[in-house]
């Protein structure tokens, strides 16, 4: 198959590195003769004739350091069945990836973007995926871009909080993303020093968390620190909802750490008070290892296309990176495992799951 046009889409949420992975598309594909070709708002850049541009190395100089996407995104673009309209846009896709005489595609996204993108590989698409989201719940890779940079915002707002929460003896919910899954909290958690960590993996008893809080104050401590993930949910009961789902939309969470800061008040007798991070996590500079493995992802894509390995995923499998098959890929996801050495050593040091039998 002769190459000579690409081009890239970044989808679903924004997160730290995605214009890492397109300097790397870009520049691998100029150096190795190819002309890239970046498709804005994700799959909308294969529907609107205006949404297409020529990407040469000067238009992604200085980006590697850079948030966001130079190219925008939407979570909301599915062209199966888009939001906007429910209209389904699938073939207008096809045919417009044919007249702007593209070879290949680079789709970067989680699971949605790439479930989309291997719908479209079914039907003849010639494309490979790149693994993105901060929640690091896609399964065949290690880890994903965005993670490391979401874990060090989510652990610096927590060091900022032991120092308010111990002055005024209090107890501080620290409420970070994962809808499904708690590897943010996890690791933030750990690393930032929580006393108690509520994860979707692991439904919670608050009283059990209330029994830790209360032995920690009977030890001398002057504060406590509780994180917790916006899926997370009582045993027997649900995840904290601000908005129930729509066609075309999931529901949307929130409002768990105001939720449990309340009634940890009431259980504990403490001051309690909750900060929600929410889209900080998903902003700013990109770590240096997120710029790394972004880089590491753009390249190896283009690799995987020059050697007509198509309806792959790039993943991270130290020490290399590695090409799985979409289809092992989409609709599944990777939660955390409840005996991960990283929970067991977290139950080790005396943190709380909030699932502990009574004492």
């Amino acid at each position: 198959m002769s190459l000579s046009r690409i081009g890239v889409l970044t989808g679903g949420g924004d997160a730290p590195g995605l214009n890492a992975v397109i300097r790397a598309v870009v520049k691998s594909a100029c150096n190795h003769g190819l002309e890239c070709v970046g498709l804005e708002d994700s799959f909308d850049g294969l529907i609107h004739p205006d949404q297409a541009r020529v990407l040469e190395p000067r238009h992604v100089t200085g980006i590697l350091r850079r948030g966001g996407t130079i190219l925008g995104t939407t979570n909301r673009g599915d062209p199966f069945a888009h939001a906007a309209t429910g209209q389904d846009y699938s073939a207008r896709c096809l045919e417009r990836f044919h007249e702007l005489a593209l070879d290949a595609l680079v789709a970067v996204g989680g699971d949605g973007t790439l479930a989309i993108a291997h719908e479209f590989f079914k039907r003849g698409m010639p494309l490979v995926g790149v693994p993105k989201t901060i929640d690091n719940d896609l399964v065949g890779t290690n880890s994903t871009f965005g993670f490391d940079t979401a874990v060090s915002f989510a652990t610096q707002a927590i060091d900022r909080l032991h120092s308010t929460a111990e002055a005024h003896r209090r107890v501080m919910v620290v409420e970070v993303m994962g809808r499904t899954t708690g590897w943010i909290a996890l690791y933030a958690g750990v690393a930032g020093g929580g006393d108690v960590i509520l994860i979707p993996e692991i439904p919670y008893d608050l009283e059990r968390v209330a029994d830790r809080i209360g032995e920690r104050a009977r030890l001398g401590a002057r504060c406590s620190i509780v994180v917790v993930a916006e899926g997370a949910s009582p045993k027997g009961g649900e995840a904290s909802i601000v908005t129930p789902a729509s066609e075309g939309r999931l529901a949307r969470l929130g409002g768990l750490g105001a939720r449990v800061a309340v009634q940890l008040e009431d259980l504990t007798g403490q001051e309690a008070r909750s900060v929600r991070l929410g889209h900080l996590q998903r902003g700013g500079e990109p770590t240096s290892f997120d710029r790394v493995l972004a880089t590491r992802f753009g390249g190896k894509a283009v690799e995987l296309i020059l050697n007509g390995e198509f309806g792959r995923m790039v993943a991270n499998r130290p020490p290399d990176i590695v090409a799985v098959p979409l289809a092992d890929v989409v609709g599944r996801t990777k939660q955390v495992p409840t005996d991960l050495d990283l929970v067991r050593t977290a139950r080790a040091l005396g943190i709380s799951f909030g699932d502990e039998e009574p004492a």
